[in-house]
């Protein structure tokens, strides 16, 4: 029997709502705009890289104008829109949304959901886990639960930090009857990851429950004020973020790698990531590999 654990009901929940439609929309003028904001452009600017005249660009802002399809589509791409948000602008022009979502259990993504399968095994013994933009945990391989059993029986830790029974990584790894007790550098290390969410919810407008995340881990109990955190204390010249954990004398330390599908046409392959955990120093692979 295959070790790797499928789509969570939380995983499979969150998917069926983001699939869902959405109401009261921003005009496609106040989404332009959003997006021309958040990837730093003038309109002058964008204008020059789009070879629109930034009047048209300000009329298709202010609403005096309606962009064609092609238009929005030329837009996007020039803005490096995510897929959901091209679809939301699409929508808001009066047009078709272009991009399907489709479940990771349907027959339409059985090639992805075996590549995902096949990564996860073959990454053991170190922990593997795919997740979706709001960092909710869609699959793992065994040896999560094995670095999860460090709390105690996986399935009560994940009811613990969320009796919802949502499985969602920060959460987890923030929560104080989570990860939050083992982690060495606590303050430096919710600073580091609050400031990676932080950024994730400012270069992806469409990303709108990702705020609602920040919020609810920022009032977890026992989660102190931000304003007490000091500064991350990890060393800012590595090119990774490491997870140090304590438990019982011994110290482990690991370091993860997120990957991505490249030229996704389909939002749910476009946002889900493999996140690979790798052990950092010799201790911490002796443990992993143990039976």
């Amino acid at each position: 029997m295959s070790n790797i654990q499928g789509l969570s009901a939380s995983a499979m929940a969150g998917q069926e709502a983001n699939s869902g439609a959405k109401t009261d929309l921003p005009t496609f003028g106040d989404l332009l705009k959003r997006w021309r904001t958040t990837r730093r452009y003038s309109q002058h600017q964008l204008a020059d890289e789009t070879q629109v005249s930034q009047r048209h660009l300000s009329f298709l802002e202010s609403g005096r104008s309606m962009p064609s399809r092609d238009m929005v589509l030329h837009l996007t791409q020039i803005l490096q829109v995510p897929l959901r948000g091209r679809n939301d602008l699409l929508v808001a022009a009066g047009y078709a949304p272009l991009y399907p979502e489709r479940a990771l259990g349907t027959a339409d993504m059985t090639a992805i959901r075996q590549a995902l399968e096949t990564t996860l095994k073959h990454h053991e013994p170190f922990p593997a886990l795919v997740i979706d933009r709001q960092w909710n945990v869609v699959m793992h391989n065994a040896a999560v639960d094995k670095l999860i059993g460090l709390l105690g029986n996986p399935a009560k830790v994940w009811k613990q930090v969320d009796p919802s029974g949502g499985r969602n990584l920060m959460r987890l790894t923030l929560h104080p009857k989570g990860l939050q007790p083992l982690i060495v550098d606590w303050p430096g290390t919710a600073t580091a990851i609050l400031r990676r969410l932080q950024a994730e919810a400012q270069a992806n407008p469409s990303n709108d429950n990702l705020d609602a995340l920040i919020a609810d881990l920022r009032a977890l109990p026992g989660f102190p004020p931000i304003d007490q955190f000091v500064a991350a204390t990890l060393p800012m010249q590595l090119p990774i973020l490491p997870l140090q954990l304590h438990k019982k004398g011994v110290k482990l330390e690991l370091f993860s790698m997120i990957c991505s599908f490249g030229t996704a046409l389909d939002l749910t392959a476009e946002e889900l990531r493999l996140e690979l955990l790798f052990p950092s120093d010799p201790i911490t692979e002796r443990f992993l590999r143990a039976s």
